[in-house]
C-alpha cells in the first residue's frame, strides 16, 4: 500500500510530534504532509525533505513564524494536499490534519490527540485569556473565525472511516464533539530515557511551559502558603514574570533547564504536581518512569494515568486549596518506586507501535473485503 501521514504541523517537538514519530518508524516510506515547518524539528525527527510536503501557508508572508495568524486558512490548506495517489492515509490531529481530502477507495485513519480545543471546550476560556470578550472589530472577527472552524470540524469529522483516541477522556470528547465511536491507544512515553530512582530529595517539582491553562500559578500559590515545603519549578513562557511574584522564598523558578538537568530534578523530586486538565499529559508519565510519584488532578488524562495512593494523589479541583489538601495527604502516604516505575511501563513506547500496528492491520483486511 502507498501510504501518507499527516500532521497538523511540524514546529517544535512536543506529545503530537512524539506520536507522529512513532508513525514514521511504523511505514518508514510513507510521504509526510503538515501546513507548515521548521527545520529544527525535521532534524530532529529525522525527516527526508524530498518527502515532506507542506501548504501554501508556508509561502505567505512570515508564513513560518507566524503561521497561526493564518488559522482561518488551515481548512483550505489542508484540503489543497493532493492524495489521490494513496492507499492508506494516517493523520495525527489536534486541529485540521483529519480534514484531508478522501475518495472511497481509500481508508483514512485518525489518531486524534483532540477535537480543537480553543473552538471547543476551551472556546471561553480562550477569550477570556485573550482579552477577546466584548466588542470591537478584531474580538469579532476572532469569534466568527472559530465559529466557521466549528462547523467545518464537525463536516470533516465525516471524513475519516476510523478514530483512534489518545485516552478515555478524549473518546468521550469525540464522541460529543463528533458522534464518533473510536478506539483508545495511549500515547507513546519514551520510559527506557528514565532510570528508577529510589534516593529522592526533600522537594516538590513541577515543569511546563508557562501558560494560563497549565495552571502553574495555582502550584505556587499552594507552595506560597506552605513555607515548610520546598517547590522547584521548571519551564518558560508568557506567565513567567507574573507566576514568579506570586513566589514565596520557599520556591525556586528555574526558567528554561536543559535536558539533563529535567532528568536530575524530576529524578531526585519528592514528587512531581501537575495542575493541568490535560488530554494525556506525557510529563506525569515521565516521572513515574523515574519512581517519582505525582500529585495531580483527578480529571482528564491524569485521571487514567496516575493511579490513587499507588503511583501518587489525586485532587478534584483546580485551586490552591485543593492542590494543598493533596500535599497534606502525600505526606501521610507511603509509595514504592518500583511499583510508580511499572504503573508507567504500561505507556511505553514500544506498546504503542505493537497496538497501533495490529489495530491499523485489522482497519486495513476490513476495508479490502467490504
Amino acid at each position: 500500500m502507498k501510504v501518507a501521514l499527516v500532521q497538523d504541523w511540524l514546529t517544535e517537538i512536543g506529545g503530537a510530534e512524539k506520536v507522529f514519530e512513532c508513525f514514521m518508524e511504523l511505514f518508514p516510506k510513507a510521504d509526510i504532509y503538515t501546513l507548515i515547518s521548521h527545520d529544527r524539528v525535521i532534524n530532529d525527527l529525522r525527516i527526508d525533505k524530498t518527502k515532506l510536503k507542506e501548504s501554501f501557508i508556508a509561502d505567505l508572508p512570515f508564513g513560518r513564524s507566524k503561521y497561526r495568524n493564518y488559522l482561518p486558512l488551515f481548512p483550505k490548506a489542508i484540503e489543497s494536499f493532493d492524495f489521490s495517489g494513496y492507499d492508506l492515509i494516517i493523520s495525527s490531529s489536534s486541529s485540521v490534519a483529519k480534514g484531508v481530502l478522501t475518495n472511497s477507495k481509500q481508508l483514512h485513519i485518525c489518531y486524534c490527540h483532540s477535537p480543537v480545543r480553543y473552538a471547543w471546550d476551551l472556546y471561553h476560556q480562550y477569550l477570556k485569556e485573550s482579552k477577546l470578550n466584548g466588542f470591537g472589530i478584531k474580538k469579532w472577527l476572532v469569534r466568527h473565525t472559530l465559529h466557521k472552524l466549528r462547523i467545518w470540524d464537525v463536516i470533516s469529522a465525516n471524513r475519516v472511516d476510523h478514530y483512534v483516541a489518545n485516552s478515555y477522556y478524549i473518546r468521550r470528547r469525540i464522541n460529543k464533539v463528533y458522534r464518533r465511536e473510536s478506539e483508545v491507544v495511549y500515547p507513546p512515553v519514551d520510559i527506557n530515557r528514565f532510570e528508577l530512582c529510589e534516593d529522592k530529595e526533600e522537594y516538590y517539582y513541577t515543569a511546563s511551559r508557562l501558560v494560563p491553562y497549565k495552571k502553574i500559578n495555582l502550584i505556587v500559590e499552594a507552595f506560597s502558603n506552605m513555607p515548610d515545603k520546598r517547590l522547584v519549578v521548571a519551564g518558560m513562557g508568557p506567565d513567567f514574570k507574573k507566576i514568579k511574584a506570586l513566589a514565596a522564598p520557599n520556591i525556586e523558578m528555574k526558567g528554561f533547564v536543559s535536558n539533563e538537568e529535567m532528568l536530575s530534578l524530576m529524578k531526585k523530586a519528592k514528587a512531581f504536581v501537575f495542575a493541568a486538565d490535560e488530554d494525556f499529559g506525557i510529563i506525569p508519565v515521565e516521572a513515574q518512569a523515574c519512581g517519582t510519584p505525582v500529585i495531580a488532578l483527578s480529571k482528564g488524562g491524569t485521571k487514567e494515568t496516575v493511579v490513587d495512593r499507588i503511583s501518587g494523589i489525586h485532587f478534584n479541583e483546580q485551586s490552591a486549596d485543593s492542590i494543598k489538601e493533596a500535599i497534606d495527604k502525600f505526606e501521610k502516604t507511603s509509595f514504592d518506586p518500583k511499583k510508580i516505575r511499572e504503573n508507567a511501563e504500561r505507556f511505553s513506547k514500544g506498546r504503542f507501535k505493537d497496538e497501533m500496528k495490529t489495530y491499523i492491520n485489522k482497519k486495513i483486511e476490513e476495508f479490502k473485503h467490504a
